[in-house]
Order: structure tokens, then sequence, then C-alpha cells
């Protein structure tokens, strides 16, 4: 069973093409990562497999994404969260007035409602700090706390997959180390993940599988064991030297290097 994108192709404003046929594959039982630089496309392609294209006057105009081999309509986002799909956007996107139980809720608006309570008792065994601050408005939680809201309140849904963009960004190193182990026990717990993340370090130490994104293409796609190994992912991802511009231009000025030596 996999969440799978076929060479799917973006467009904004309609001139501006940001995806250029990628096409990637998310098992049940397995955690992605997808790395690149700032405007590699990375969010883009999230968007792409949850109906959120067109709040930003994108398109998906070629390619498609099924959910364990079913095509899904990728133009409205409830059908994609209906398909077993939920995304936790960067920045977390809580409702900041609301309480931290009122934001879980929220995340159900698909599941009926005889369900929502064993929901919410999952996912308060899950993040028992905000079990205990039900009640508090959200906007009080700290950063990592906010962060475990959004990731339960996508849990809501009962997804067979979650996308996660950048759950890292901000947050001291002790509160990622706990965001790692979660999505570690996502993973567990039978929920595929697709984990979007500039700490390649941190994406890599838990991930089965790695794509690299550069200018809107899948330029790389192994194992995660095969991508810590390689010399390049090293240099430029995971910060074993100091190289400047993309993947593709250090992989081509080492091999011309070789040439000319």
């Amino acid at each position: 069973m996999t969440l799978a994108v076929h060479n799917i192709e973006v467009v904004y404003e309609d001139v501006m093409l940001v995806v250029k046929g990628a096409s990637i594959r998310v098992p049940r039982d397995g955690i992605v990562a997808l790395l690149g630089a700032n405007g590699a496309g990375k969010t883009s392609l999230l968007r792409a497999m949850t109906g959120l294209l067109d709040v930003h006057r994108g398109r998906v105009t070629r390619g498609h994404v099924s959910v364990d081999d079913q095509p899904i309509d990728v133009t409205r986002a409830p059908e994609v969260v209906r398909a077993g799909v939920s995304q936790v956007m960067e920045g977390r996107r809580i409702f900041v007035e609301f309480s931290v139980e009122e934001n879980l809720r929220i995340g159900a608006y698909t599941r009926s409602r005889a369900g929502v309570a064993d929901n919410l008792d999952r996912v308060y065994q899950m993040f028992p700090i905000l079990g205990t601050r039900r009640g508090q408005r959200a906007g009080y939680l700290s950063g990592g706390e906010q962060q475990m809201l959004a990731i339960g309140r996508a849990l809501m849904a009962e997804p067979r997959y979650i996308l996660l963009d950048e759950p890292s960004l901000g947050l001291a190193p002790q509160v990622v180390e706990r965001i790692r182990d979660l999505i570690v026990t996502i993973r567990d717990s039978g929920t595929g993940v697709l984990l979007v993340e500039q700490n390649a370090a941190m994406a890599l130490s838990i991930a089965d599988h790695g794509y690299v994104m550069e200018n809107g293409r899948i330029v790389m796609d192994a194992s995660a064991e095969a991508l810590r190994d390689d010399e390049d992912i090293r240099e430029f991802y995971l910060g074993a030297g100091t190289s400047a511009g993309s993947l593709r231009e250090v992989k081509h000025y080492k091999r011309r290097k070789r040439w000319l030596s």
C-alpha cells in the first residue's frame, strides 16, 4: 500500500512551472524524507498532493496522485483527507484563539461524531501535555507544544498517510528530538510519513527512503542509508563541507575536476 505521486507538474498563475514531472512513493509502513533547498518545489509538491494549490493560484497540469492504487481528486482538500491523506503545514497554522481541544476537534471534521472521543483519547495518549492543557488557548502553548497540536490535529482524521512540512523549524534541539521520536511512533502505528525537512540529518536518521528535489525536479531517489553515505549529500545537505550551488553543480564540478586531473 502506497501514497504515490505520478509525474506531477504544477503551474502557478498559468505561467510559472514550479514542479516538473515529479514522482515519489510513500509506503504505508515507512518514513520518506524529501530534501531540498528553499524554493526547490517541496511545499508546492505537498500542496499538489493535498488539494491546497488552488488557494495559492496554482494547479496540477499533468500527472496524478493515488492512494493505495486508487487515483484521488486533488482539487478538493476535504476529499483528499477522506481518502486518507493529512498534511501538517509549515508554521503549524493552529487556531490560536481556540482551545487545544477545539483545535483537535476541527481536525476530525471528516469523521463521524461517534469516533471523535476515541480519536481524542489516542491523541492525548500520544501527546500527554495536550491532555493536561486541553482547555487552554492554543496561542499560549510553546512552539514545540503547538507543533504537537498541529500533528495531533492531523491525526484526528485517522490518516493512512501524513505529510509533515518542516516540523522541526524554529524548535530547540531537545524539542526536535521529541518531534523526531513522535514521527517514528506515528510510522510504527501504521501511518506512512512524508517528511519535508531542512534538517536533513534528522530526517535521514529516521527515514527509510529519501528523495532530493532541485528546481522542481527529483534529482536523487535512494534509500536513506545510501543518501547518508553519499559524499555529495553529506557535503551539500549534512554540513560536511562548504559547497555552494546546487547538488547537480557540485557533482558536475567534481566530475570536471577528475577529468582535468
